[in-house]
């Protein structure tokens, strides 16, 4: 059976860009623009073009730049906003306006001081109006997550109705379950007349950390264009982490999924966004976390020296790490202790093992880590020489 292609939609620069301190200028921009097209995204969300004139010149040099993936910028429902990203967008090869507006009844009543019908008209007033610059318009229904499902289907019907491309249902403030999520994409699927015409898409936040497993379950019951970050850089707690979506639908071949990535590249991204955005990575992050392949308890790295697979589910090769970690510390056992003794060439043999290993505990208590000097200075100390 051929696998479905999920489409990746990144906005790193323009959701991720919306942390606090993580401004980036259009050379930076640029930058990591031909990195997000090198590692394969199908969407490039480039950024907000009305909100700045800095904003605006990024995705016009975007635009000029990438040449394969689409380019996306973001408007509200307002004319002018939609205008501005267009003219943004007019070097673009492959142009998309995602515009759209609030649905759930917290930002009807209290952000927009409407009513359901005249958001609705807005939705479809906007949709309209960037048809005429592009004609690939997606649209996003803010705070999904929250709507009620049988509004939520009036208002994506009329949208793809006048036209819209892309359907983006946002969990925008990242409250849903992920059973919750998959059922309202699975009601968007089943009840939205037309629904064919377009692509559901997935845009998840991280407030109680179910991001990942929300897009998943919306990629599982429909959703066919996931929206996310390198890192999960972004608003509060974050977005859906690309390097995770990716993984996992790679690890799982039995969803029959597939992207475009080039998950070899996701290492050297992620540490790319790092750096230009000045936001360190958690070292227990997942898939590219300094500590995503790095063992320190001796019953864990016995397994891993026997067997990798006995402990780690991706290859590390896979995501661009070069090797598995070994790190010696009090809890590692006499298998680790040899093997990093070979590694900078010392040959133990079993007595030798048992003649330094407690002196080895000892010196980890200390230090908490042994690198490899510390181990170096041990073995010789007791007149153990590298072969």
């Amino acid at each position: 059976m051929s696998s479905t292609r999920i489409q990746i939609f990144d906005t790193t620069l323009r959701d991720g860009e919306q942390v606090p301190g993580c401004k980036l200028n259009t050379n930076q921009k640029l930058e990591l623009a031909e990195a997000l097209e090198a590692l394969g995204v199908d969407v490039i969300e480039a950024g907000f073009p009305i909100s700045s004139p800095g904003d605006f010149a990024s995705v016009e040099e975007i635009s000029k730049l990438i040449k394969n993936a689409t380019v996306c910028g973001l408007s509200r429902s307002v004319e002018k906003d939609i205008e501005a990203a267009a003219a943004a967008l007019k070097y673009a090869k492959h142009p998309r306006i995602h515009t759209g507006i609030g649905t759930s009844e917290s930002h009807i009543r209290y952000k927009f001081k409407s009513t359901p019908e005249q958001i609705l008209e807005r939705a479809v007033a906007a949709v309209k109006y960037a048809k005429q610059f592009v004609e690939d318009v997606e649209f996003y229904a803010e705070d999904a997550g929250r709507t009620d499902n049988v509004y939520l289907a009036r208002v994506i019907e009329a949208v793809v109705a006048a036209g819209a491309t892309v359907l983006n249902i946002p969990d925008t403030t990242g409250y849903c379950l992920p059973e919750e999520y998959g059922a309202k994409i699975a009601y968007l699927r089943d009840n939205v007349k037309g629904i064919e015409k377009a692509t559901l898409s997935t845009h998840c936040h991280n407030d109680l950390g179910l991001a990942t497993a929300n897009s998943i379950a919306g990629v599982q019951s429909g959703a066919r264009q996931v929206e996310c970050t390198i890192n999960g850089i972004g608003e509060r707690a974050g977005n859906t982490a690309l390097e995770e979506v990716v993984m996992i639908l790679k690890q799982h071949p039995h969803l029959n999924f597939e992207t475009g990535i080039n998950s070899r590249l996701l290492s050297r991204t992620s540490q790319l966004v790092s750096e230009k955005m000045g936001v360190l990575i958690q070292p227990n992050k997942a898939i590219v976390g300094s500590n995503a392949f790095a063992h320190s308890s001796g019953i864990h790295q016995d397994g891993v020296i026997k067997k990798r697979e006995t402990y780690e589910i991706i290859d590390p090769m896979d995501v661009g790490v070069d090797h598995s970690s070994i790190v010696l510390t009090a809890r590692s056992g006499r298998a680790a202790l040899a093997f990093k003794a070979r590694q900078i060439g010392f040959e133990l043999t079993k007595n030798e093992l048992d003649s330094v290993y407690e002196q080895f505990l000892s010196l980890a208590d200390a230090k908490k880590e042994v690198q490899e000097d510390d181990l170096c200075q041990l073995l010789e100390k007791n007149s153990i020489h590298a072969a």
